[in-house]
């Protein structure tokens, strides 16, 4: 096998060259759509507007949301300018979060208003009480000395934070050339990526992993589900974690896949979205496929066009297996095994 020996970045514009107006990335829920050529563009506005609030190649930016539309617009601009991405478990409490600003020298944090009866923002505003007085891009904190930004992903405005819109006005007054000379500057073996153990033997461990680790690794799962730019993922797995990003995302990016994002998980949401995106394949863990076959409405939706996928994360009982390869039309579906130390 001949290993890739590109950035994530120039993987990315590779297929925006090959195929610029097909579908790349799309929310059914909400009829929201991004051409392989649009996203670029949002991407690289996202990408001049963390060089223009002081992101540094090397910098790490944290993202603590779950699968909005704009964490993987997040995840490709930190690619193109060099910095690191710090993926958050959503489920992370304030003490959790604390441990791993502190651990993991976040320079910008990028976060959603909350998850279920978790509020991030108020969490945020109490470890660090200066937001409330800081000059947006110029936070000191006592606690956490590297973070210097925070931006709201949205539009809504929060004291010390920049937000979505306001990152991509002042990614416009920094030119073209700027970026370019610093993706030009990267290379293959530079870390891009740093994401947290469980910690169920310790402390959570930041695993620094390159952009030569994860695409290699993201193509090869490609490679093993027969991938082409006709298959179309339906991806329902949380992307902060190495199967919604790496078996997810960079399968998708090395094979010209266009990925069909669900929010969070809801089996009927799954079940909508591969009947009218007409999916090839479906990711999940065996209680996420459980839901999905087990739902009331399942006989209502056409499974016909799956062909394949990625179970993991615990074991699958046999008859669950069964059932998903007859009902669901997985008849080449992947179990794979990993930590995210590999």
């Amino acid at each position: 096998m001949e290993f890739i020996t590109q950035t994530i970045g120039q993987v990315l514009e590779e297929q925006v060259a090959l195929y610029p107006d097909d579908d790349f990335l799309i929310y059914s829920d909400r009829n929201l759509r991004f051409t392989f050529r649009a996203f670029n563009e949002r991407v690289n506005r996202f990408a001049k507007g963390f060089l223009a609030i002081g992101v540094k190649k090397g910098d790490h930016i944290g993202i603590w949301a779950t699968n909005v539309p704009d964490w993987l617009t997040i995840f490709f601009a930190a690619t193109k300018i060099g910095a690191v991405l710090v993926t958050v478990n959503t489920a992370y409490r304030s003490h959790e979060l604390e441990y791993l600003i502190e651990q993991s020298d976040i320079n910008t944090l990028c976060l959603i208003e909350g998850y279920r009866d978790s509020n991030y923002i108020s969490i945020v505003n109490e470890l660090i009480p200066e937001l409330k007085t800081a000059q947006r891009g110029k936070l000191m904190s006592a606690r956490f000395p590297y973070l210097k930004n925070l931006v709201f992903i949205g539009q809504e405005k929060h004291r010390g934070m920049f937000n979505t819109q306001e990152l991509m006005l002042l990614g416009s007054q920094v030119g073209d050339d700027e970026l370019d000379r610093i993706k030009n500057s990267l290379a293959c073996h530079e870390v891009i990526n740093m994401q947290y153990t469980s910690g169920t033997t310790g402390f959570p461990k930041g695993v620094m992993l390159t952009h030569y680790n994860i695409l290699n690794n993201g193509f090869t799962i490609g490679e093993n589900q027969k991938f082409t730019h006709a298959d179309r993922l339906c991806l329902c797995v949380p992307l902060f974690h190495c199967f919604g990003l790496v078996l997810g995302i960079m399968a998708v990016i090395t094979h010209g896949v266009s990925v069909v994002a669900v929010e969070q998980f809801d089996p009927l949401l799954v079940l909508a979205s591969v009947e009218k995106e007409k999916c090839t394949a479906l990711y999940g863990v065996p209680t996420m496929f459980i839901a999905e076959l087990n739902h009331p409405m399942f006989s209502m939706f056409d499974m016909s066009s799956l062909r394949t996928g990625i179970m993991a994360g615990s074991p699958c009982p046999i008859e669950v297996m069964r059932r998903v390869t007859e009902e669901m039309n997985m008849r080449e579906i992947t179990i794979v095994y990993g930590l995210t130390e590999t």
